[in-house]
C-alpha cells in the first residue's frame, strides 16, 4: 500500500517539536531556582513531576483507549496545544515550588498524548519496517528532549522566559502539522468501545512480556542518566579545578547524539533482528553504568566526553526497538493501548530511579552512586533472555 513520502518526515518533525516540552524546566532549572527560591532537590522533583504527569496521562489514555477509539492525529494535535499552554505557566510571576511542580505535572499529562500516540500513528502507516520508522520517531524525541539545553546555550544574554515561549511555540507548530497534515493511517483499526480486559490480554503474550520487561529495565537507566548529565559534567569540572566546559551545550550534545543511534539501530535491526540489536544496546549501556566511576577518575577531559557521548548513544538506541517488539506482539486493534500502557509503566519506573539516584548521591556524595543505574539493564537483559 502506497504511503505519501511526506508522512514520516511530518510525524518525525512534529514529535521533535512537541517533545521539547519534556525538559523545558530542566534547561532553566538554575533560573527557576533563583527566581522562585526552589529547594536543593528541584531538578529531581521537577523532572519527576513531568514523569508522574505522563504516567497519569498514559493511564487515562490507556483506560479510555483514546488512540484506538479516536483519530490519533487529532488526539496528538489537541494534546500538543494544551501542553504548550501549561508550559507557559512557568512564566507566572506568582509561582511557588508547588505551582511550578503543578504546571510541569499537567504538561506531562499532555505529553502522554504526544509520544506514545506518535508511535501509534507511525504503526498505522508502516506495518513493514516499523523498527526503522520508530527509530526516526524516537530519534526525534531525543532531539526534542535535548533541544531546551541548546536553546539555553544559544540564547545567552536573553531572559529564560524567551526559552519557555519558544518551546511552547514549537509545540503548537508541531501539533498543528500533525492535526492538519496527517490523516489516519491505512492500517488503523478503530475500536468502538472501551475494553477493560485489554490490560490483561496483552500481558498474556510471552513475547509482549519480554519486550515490556526489557523496556522497563531500559527506562530505569535512561531518564535518570539524562536528568543528571548537567550534574555529571559539573562534578567533572569541579574535580578538575575549574576546567572550562560549556555545560548547557555539552548536555545537549550528549542527549542529542542518541538520535543518531536510534536511526542506526533501526537500520541494523533489519539485518540482525530487532531483539538482538535491542539486547546488545542494553548490554553496552549496562557496561557504561559499571565503568563510569573509573572513567571519571582516570580519563582526560576529551576521553570523558567521548565516553559520555557513547553512553548517550547506547542508552537510547534500544528504545524504538522495544516499542517495535511491543507493537509487533500486539493485535492491531490494541496497539495504541499497549504502547501507551507500556510507556505508562516504564515512566513510573523513571520516577523511582531518579529519586533513588538523588538519595544515593546525597548520601554517598560520590560518583559511585551512579553504579545504581546498572540495576535496570541487568534486569532487562535477564528478562529478555528467558524463553528466547
Amino acid at each position: 500500500m502506497n504511503v505519501s513520502k511526506s508522512i514520516l518526515p511530518i510525524i518525525v518533525l512534529s514529535q521533535f517539536l512537541c517533545t521539547s516540552l519534556w525538559f523545558a524546566g530542566n534547561a532553566i532549572i538554575g533560573n527557576l531556582s533563583e527566581s522562585f527560591t526552589l529547594g536543593d532537590n528541584a531538578l529531581a522533583n521537577l523532572t519527576s513531576a513531568v514523569q508522574f504527569g505522563f504516567i497519569v496521562g498514559t493511564l487515562m489514555f490507556a483506560f479510555f483507549m483514546f488512540a484506538d477509539r479516536f483519530s490519533p492525529s487529532k488526539v496528538f494535535g489537541i494534546c500538543a496545544f494544551f501542553g504548550a499552554i501549561f508550559n507557559l505557566g512557568l512564566l507566572y510571576r506568582g509561582n511557588t515550588t508547588e505551582t511550578i511542580v503543578f504546571f510541569r505535572f499537567v504538561t506531562g499529562i499532555f505529553l502522554a498524548g504526544i509520544y506514545p500516540v506518535g508511535m501509534k500513528i507511525a504503526s498505522d502507516y508502516y506495518a513493514q519496517g516499523l523498527g526503522k520508522s520508530l527509530g526516526f520517531l524516537v530519534g526525534a524525541l531525543v532531539l526534542g528532549t535535548a533541544l531546551p539545553h541548546l536553546l539555553k546555550d544559544i540564547t545567552v544574554g536573553l531572559s529564560w522566559e524567551v526559552i519557555v515561549v519558544l518551546i511552547s511555540f514549537l509545540s503548537l507548530l508541531g501539533g498543528t502539522l500533525i492535526f492538519f497534515r496527517v490523516p489516519d493511517g491505512p492500517y488503523r483499526k478503530r475500536n468502538q468501545k472501551i475494553a477493560l480486559t485489554s490490560f490483561s490480554t496483552v500481558f498474556k503474550e510471552v513475547k509482549f512480556r519480554q519486550a515490556a520487561f526489557g523496556y522497563f529495565g531500559h527506562m530505569w537507566e535512561l531518564y535518570a542518566f539524562w536528568t543528571f548529565i548537567p550534574l555529571l559534567l559539573q562534578m567533572y569540572i569541579d574535580d578538575r579545578q575549574r576546567l572550562p566546559m560549556n555545560i548547557a551545550f555539552c548536555s545537549f550534545i550528549v542527549i542529542a547524539i542518541g538520535s543518531v543511534s536510534c536511526v542506526l539501530g533501526g537500520y541494523l535491526s533489519q539485518y540482525f533482528g530487532v531483539k538482538n540489536v535491542a539486547k546488545y544496546s542494553l548490554f553496552m549501556s549496562c557496561l557504561c553504568c559499571c565503568c563510569f566511576p573509573f572513567v571519571f577518575y582516570l580519563s582526560t577531559p576529551s576521553l570523558f566526553l567521548v565516553f559520555l557521548l557513547f553512553w548517550g548513544m547506547v542508552v537510547i538506541a534500544d528504545s524504538p526497538l522495544f516499542s517495535t517488539l511491543v507493537a509487533n506482539s500486539t493485535p492491531s486493534s490494541l496497539k495504541g493501548t499497549a504502547l501507551t500502557l507500556v510507556n505508562c509503566m516504564g515512566f513510573s519506573i523513571t520516577i523511582l530511579s531518579i529519586q533513588c539516584l538523588q538519595i544515593c548521591y546525597n548520601s554517598l556524595d560520590s560518583i559511585y552512586a551512579f553504579l545504581f543505574l546498572a540495576i535496570g539493564p541487568i534486569f532487562g537483559l535477564f528478562a529478555m533472555g528467558k524463553n528466547s
